[in-house]
Formats: C-alpha cells, sequence, structure tokens
C-alpha cells in the first residue's frame, strides 16, 4: 500500500490549539469564567466558615460535656440497639420486600392484589402509628395463637400478646414491616428496568428461568435498586429515633434520658447527631463502591474513587501546571497514518 499524500490526507479539525495558526504553534488556551459558580462558591465558603466560628467562639455548645458523654456506657448501649434495630430491620425487610415484588409482578391476580394492598397500607399509616398499634396489640387481641379458623379457640397454641410483643419485638414489627412497603416498590422499579428484549432473547436460548434471573435481570436490575437501597437503609437508621414512643433505649431515647437529668440538651443531641452522621458516612461509602461495582460494563472507564482524586490532586500540586501538548500539523499527521499502514 502506498503511502498517503498530502492531497489525499483527511482535513484537520479546527481546535483551540490550532485554530488561526497555520504553523501549528500551540496558542494558550482561555478557560471560561464562571462568575455564578464562583459567587455561590464564596457564599458557600462564608456560611461553612461562619458555623466552624461558632464551635469555637460559642461556649454553650459545651464541649467538654459533649466530649464526657460520646463514649458513655450508656450512649454505647443505645447506638449498638440502634445499630441491632437498623441490620435486622433492613434484612427483615428487604427480603419481605423482595417477595412482594415478585408477587405483584406475578400473574396472579390473588398474588398481585395481595402485594399492592399491602404495600398500600404500610405507606399510608405513619411509623409512629405502627409501632404504637403493635405495643398496644394486647388491648386489640387478649389472646392469640392456632386453633379452629374463624373462632378464638385456640385450641393448638396460645399465647399472651402483653408478653410476647415486648417494646424491641414492636420496633422491629414496625420497622421491618414499614420498611418492607418501600422496598418492594424499588426492587419492582428496578426489575422493570431491564430491557425486556434481553429476557426474550434469553427464553429463545433455553436458559432457565431460574438462571436468567440471577445472572441477567438482578445484576442489571441492581444499578437502578442500589442507590434507592441505601437511602432507604439511612433512613432506617435515622428511623430507629422514633422507637422512644415505645420506650426502647436506642439511641435517641437514651440521651433524652440522660439530658432530661442533668438539663444539657444541646451537647447530649450533639452526641446523637455526631453518632448517626458517622454510620451514615459508611453506609453513603460503602454505597459509592457498590455502585462503582455495577456500573462496569455500562462506562468506557470507571469514575475515579475518592481517594484517587486525592492522589491525582496531590500529584498535580507536586508536578506544577501540565503544559498542553504540541499540536498537530498535517506533516506530523500524514507521518502518522503512514506508519500505522506500513
Amino acid at each position: 500500500m502506498s503511502p498517503i499524500t498530502t492531497p489525499n490526507a483527511p482535513a484537520l479539525e479546527h481546535t483551540p490549539e490550532t485554530a488561526g495558526n497555520s504553523r501549528g504553534v500551540p496558542l494558550d488556551v482561555v478557560p471560561l469564567k464562571h462568575w455564578t459558580r464562583w459567587i455561590l462558591s464564596a457564599i458557600a465558603i462564608f456560611l461553612v466558615a461562619q458555623l466552624i466560628w461558632t464551635f469555637f467562639t460559642n461556649e454553650q455548645w459545651r464541649w467538654n460535656i459533649f466530649a464526657e458523654y460520646f463514649f458513655d456506657p450508656a450512649v454505647l448501649r443505645g447506638l449498638w440497639l440502634t445499630l441491632w434495630l437498623t441490620g435486622a430491620s433492613a434484612v427483615i425487610g428487604f427480603v419481605l420486600g423482595a417477595l412482594l415484588a415478585l408477587a405483584r409482578l406475578s400473574g396472579s391476580p390473588l398474588l398481585s392484589s395481595f402485594a399492592w394492598s399491602f404495600t398500600w397500607f404500610f405507606r399510608s399509616v405513619p411509623l409512629i402509628v405502627q409501632l404504637v398499634i403493635w405495643y398496644n396489640l394486647g388491648y386489640l387481641f387478649p389472646t392469640l395463637g392456632l386453633g379452629w379458623p374463624f373462632t378464638y379457640d385456640f385450641w393448638i397454641v396460645e399465647f399472651d400478646p402483653v408478653r410476647l410483643i415486648s417494646s424491641t419485638v414492636a420496633a422491629i414489627l414496625g420497622l421491618s414491616l414499614h420498611q418492607a412497603a418501600y422496598s418492594a416498590e424499588i426492587i419492582r422499579g428496578g426489575l422493570l428496568s431491564v430491557d425486556q428484549g434481553q429476557l426474550e432473547a434469553a427464553k429463545a436460548l433455553g436458559i432457565p428461568r431460574g438462571r436468567r434471573f440471577f445472572r441477567i435481570v438482578l445484576p442489571q436490575a441492581a444499578r437502578a435498586i442500589l442507590p434507592n437501597a441505601f437511602n432507604e437503609v439511612i433512613g432506617l437508621l435515622k428511623g430507629t429515633s422514633v422507637a422512644f414512643i415505645v420506650a426502647l433505649p436506642e439511641l435517641f431515647y437514651t440521651v433524652q434520658v440522660i439530658y432530661n437529668r442533668n438539663s444539657q440538651v444541646i451537647p447530649l443531641l450533639l452526641v446523637a447527631a455526631v453518632w448517626y452522621t458517622i454510620f451514615t458516612t459508611i453506609l453513603s461509602i460503602g454505597q459509592y463502591y457498590l455502585e462503582r461495582y455495577y456500573a462496569r460494563g455500562t462506562a468506557r472507564e470507571l469514575p475515579p474513587t475518592p481517594l484517587q482524586r486525592v492522589r491525582r490532586s496531590i500529584g498535580r500540586l507536586r508536578g506544577g501546571r501540565q503544559t498542553p501538548p504540541p499540536a498537530q500539523t498535517p506533516e506530523s499527521v500524514i507521518a502518522a497514518i503512514n506508519a500505522e499502514q506500513r
């Protein structure tokens, strides 16, 4: 194959470096000035600086009280109960929500109607009302058990709801069922986001139903499910604070008891706020890396992690301002094309 000559060479695109410069000498690129962005950034920096200034100048924060109770054994026990309630309710809620989502998508009108009714009811009733109902279930049913249907003759097994449903059980029931209603819609939306053409192709290839779901549908649906699912878990972590209504000594209830005794309201509330913030941040980091993992195959290059961005920024600061690459001339383009063809 003969080398490409100048008349047959492709036309060069005009770039900011070569436009108006026939000799290919690189020109200085003037960046756009985003005045609105700079003004808003300055306002944000001012507000943050003002808040940090109050932390060091306002004695009413009482950081000594905050430090005294931050690792207090009672606070740590309340924190552990909060995390335990979050984990148990999230697992039960998402497992039940997955079953409800599959029932909603099933071809059975009965199962679909039941799943829709469950979701409608538990999304309609406020969470705090559900907790109170479960905690006071004994007023509605003095006895519960198994026996003849449509009767109160529990001849197989019988128990007292007042003793069985403690404040912990009532909190788990309320949080789990409330979470299941929202999880069902999140999972259903994620499953519906998968292209139906892929399912039809998998059926045509004779791939079994279970393998189609776990190897084709679920990995693609996870990209749509994960962000909303983590939002729900984070909301559940903070939603455990409503368990104070049934006198369950989780984190918020514990700090309430303490500041009702010593009247140090702000420092104790700050203790709870910082602990909530720490574990919310941990969940947010986990969400980022899981979303990045399931983004493989949807982008040519995965976005850099925060640590990689920090390393790149440090590298730029150490290396100084990088000079732009030299502009390409027609002769250099022709030489490169000829070298590839050879």
